[in-house]
Parts: structure tokens; sequence; C-alpha cells
């Protein structure tokens, strides 16, 4: 009797791991899919010393859900979203645009989603986005230093020269506005991607 008990629990623990996954697959394709469709309808210039890199939202449903899943994630959503990205609607930019891509968004969503993943209070979540900003735009400071030139062909020093005018400000924006709206929108959105009511909060915290 003990034993058919344990059996018809195991598996109904079974298939509701297996619900979830599948669950959370297609969840995390949407958001791919709503990442591209941002960055086809909205991109425009930021900086006028860099008017080659342009703003879009595409981050916004990554950073959700490197909030909602963790931090890798977010990577995997930031690398198959910049792929398809990079072969569909950027194709212009091609395995530069990918590449920078992945550095940037990685970078924001690793510092984000980790953070938040050992303070899932309102709090951590706005320190992990304000962290993953920073971070992001440090990160890229280097990054455009090595890469750029060589896919480009501009001189080292052109591209050192854009660095602190151009480069710096234009992502610290960018991710600056994306985890601000992410900010704005997860609570809401966590509902329906994820248990709980969004920035959950300490057993013992009243809501």
């Amino acid at each position: 009797m003990a034993f058919q008990v344990f059996q018809d629990k195991s598996k109904e623990l079974f298939f509701m791991s297996r619900t979830t996954n599948i669950r959370k697959l297609a969840v995390m394709a949407l958001l791919v899919a709503v990442s591209v469709v941002l960055i086809y309808a909205v991109h425009f210039p930021l900086i006028p010393a860099a008017a080659f890199l342009e703003y879009d939202p595409a981050d916004i449903p990554i950073l959700i859900g490197a909030l909602a899943y963790g931090p890798l994630a977010g990577v995997a959503l930031t690398v198959v979203a910049s792929l398809i990205q990079g072969v569909t609607v950027s194709a212009g930019s091609g395995l530069y645009g990918i590449v920078m891509h992945i550095i940037a968004t990685s970078t924001l969503v690793l510092v984000a989603g980790s953070i938040y993943r050992f303070h899932r209070t309102r709090s951590g979540g706005m320190l992990g986005l304000l962290l993953g900003t920073l971070a992001m735009g440090l990160i890229m400071m280097p990054a455009n230093h090595i890469i750029t030139p060589y896919f480009t062909g501009w001189p080292v020093e052109a591209v050192d020269a854009l660095l602190l005018p151009g480069i710096l400000p234009f992502n610290l924006i960018k991710a600056g506005l994306n985890s601000g709206v992410t900010f704005l929108l997860y609570k809401t959105v966590s509902r329906y991607i994820v248990h709980g009511e969004g920035w959950q909060k300490p057993a013992a915290q009243k809501v």
C-alpha cells in the first residue's frame, strides 16, 4: 500500500515537472519572439557622437526571462535572440552585431539575474538591474576596443576616441532604459510566467 502511494506520488511529481518544463520553454520561446519583434519595430540613435549605435528595447523580454528563470536562462535567451536577429532584422550588422549583442546583453542579464536570484525582493531586483546596467556599460569599453577594429577595419585610435563620449553613455542609457522598463513591467508580467506575485518577498515580511 505504501509503495503504491509512493509510486502514484512519483508519477504526479514527474508529470508536474514535465508540464512546468514545457511551459517554461514555451514562455522562453515567446520572449525570444517578442525580442525580435521589438528590435524590428523600435530602433533609433541616442548619442550624436555615435549615431551608428541605435537604441532598441529588445533586451526587455530577455531581462524578464532572466529575472523569472535565472541568469543562465537569460544568457540562453540572449544567444538565441541574437542569432535570430543577426540573420533577420539585424542582418546588416552580421557576425559583428551578433557577437557584440551577446557580450553586452549576457553581461546585463548575468549580473541582474544573479543578484535577483539570491535577493528576490523589489530592492533586490532594483539593485540587480542597476549593477547590470553599470556592468554592461563597463564591459563594452574593452569589448569595443578589441572587437570593433577587427570587424570594421577602423583604427584602434578612432574607436578609442569614441569610448567615453559615445560608446559608454550609449550603453549606459540603453541598459538603463531597458532595465527601468523591466522593473516597471516585471511584477505584472511575472504573474503570468512564474508562480507567485512578482517581486517576491521573504516569508517573514508583510506584503
